[in-house]
Formats: structure tokens, sequence, C-alpha cells
């Protein structure tokens, strides 16, 4: 069994034969702790050598036993080199699938809006075209309403949609208030009027609508405790 096969058997593969993610803060785990076994390696063979030559010095006389430690220790110091070596390209193969990754990554986030952007240039084609053109004002306007729904179908077709507002109850978590008046044809805070439409993305707030709001006009009970204040402040 070559020894490739048998880091396989291990469960222990290369980077160019095995695909997996990693967690950026695992990658720099594993990573060191590659590095400290490899250091391990190191001391663990210095060790071994500095052994053998201290069991080589002495008077010369060298037995049985002595020629034993030195085959066991030569063995071991094999086995050692050729550790360090395969943790050695490991690493190597790590170091090159990390810079992989966070290539792929980096160029995932620089390009992910690619295919989106991409549908929207037959919008700014049709605009061309109506800026172009030589037609009445009335055309350009039914151009230009065109462009708009076809705008509208595109958002449509990535998740976007539009936040209701006009007549809707407010809701302060879609829509952004800049003024309110009040209104007896209501009976709760309602969007009068929409100055700037909002927008959703699959559910997700993109932008929410600029609106102003009708009130309610407040009862004789509502404005009672007000002018109780006020009155209780002028006697102090």
């Amino acid at each position: 069994m070559t020894d490739d096969e048998s880091v396989k058997e291990k469960g222990i593969m290369s980077a160019d034969d095995q695909e997996f993610e990693l967690d950026p803060r695992e990658s720099q785990n594993l990573e060191t702790t590659m590095r400290e076994a490899l250091e391990a390696v190191e001391h663990v063979s210095h060790k071994h050598t500095d052994e053998a030559g201290a069991g080589s010095s002495g008077d010369g006389s060298v037995d049985e036993t002595a020629s034993m430690a030195d085959y066991e220790v030569n063995q071991l110091q094999g086995e050692l080199a050729d550790l360090r070596d395969r943790s050695t390209r490991t690493l190597a193969d790590f170091d090159n699938y990390r810079k992989r990754i966070e290539r792929e990554r980096r160029d995932e986030r620089r390009y992910t809006a690619f295919e989106s952007l991409r549908d929207f240039l037959s919008v700014i084609d049709n605009l061309e075209r109506a800026l172009a053109s030589e037609g009445s004002a009335e055309d350009l306007k039914t151009g230009v309403e065109l462009i708009h729904r076809q705008m509208l179908d595109l958002l449509g077709s990535h998740g976007v949609a539009r936040v209701g507002a006009e007549g809707e109850p407010f809701d302060p978590a879609v829509h952004d208030a800049v003024s309110r008046h009040e209104d007896p044809n209501v009976e709760a805070p309602t969007v009068s009027a929409e100055l700037q439409s909002g927008y959703t993305m699959h559910e997700r707030l993109l932008r929410p609508a600029i609106v102003r709001v009708a009130m309610p006009p407040e009862t004789a009970d509502e404005k009672a405790p007000r002018g109780a204040e006020e009155e209780q402040s002028t006697d102090d």
C-alpha cells in the first residue's frame, strides 16, 4: 500500500482529492494545528538525532544492544523524515486551497449582481431608443410608461415588490411618515399620500415608503387631560 493510499484510508485527503467548505476561523485553526504538528515532528527528529549522537560516544565498544538501538533510531528517523515530508506537502496543499477559496469568494462577492444587472440592460436599450426617437410628447410618454412597466416586471422576477401605501393603515415597519394631519374620515392612522415608493425583496424591506399620514381627530376626552395639565401649570 502506498503512502497516499494509507493517508486516504485514514480519511486524510489533499485539497485536490476532496472539496469542502471551511469557516475562516476553522481554516485558521486547522492551519495552526498543522504547523504545530510539523514543529512537533521537527522537535522529535532533533531529539532522536541528539540521542543517537550521545549513544555513539564512549570507549568505542559496540555491543549487540547498542546496534539494535542504532537500528531502531535510524528506522524512527526515516519514518519521521517521511512524516515531515508529507506534513509539509499537506500544509502546502492546504495553503493553496485556502488561497483559491478566498479568491473564489472575493469574485463571488464582486459579481453577485452579474445576472441581475444583465437583465436590466434591456431597460437601458429601450430608454436610449426613446431618447433617440423624434415622436410627439404623447408618444414619448407612452414609451416611458412601457419602459416603467418593463422595469417593474423585471423587479418582480427578482422578488422585488412595491410596498402598499396610499389608503393603507400606517405601518411604521414599512412606512416612513414625514407629516401628518387630522382627517375626520379615518378611525386609525392611515396613509393619505405616497411621496416616494417603498420596496421589499423576498419580504425583506429594501426601502420604506415615504408617506403622509391622516390621523383621526382627537376627542374631547383626549384633549381634557392636556387642558387640565395646562391649567394646573398656570396655578403653580
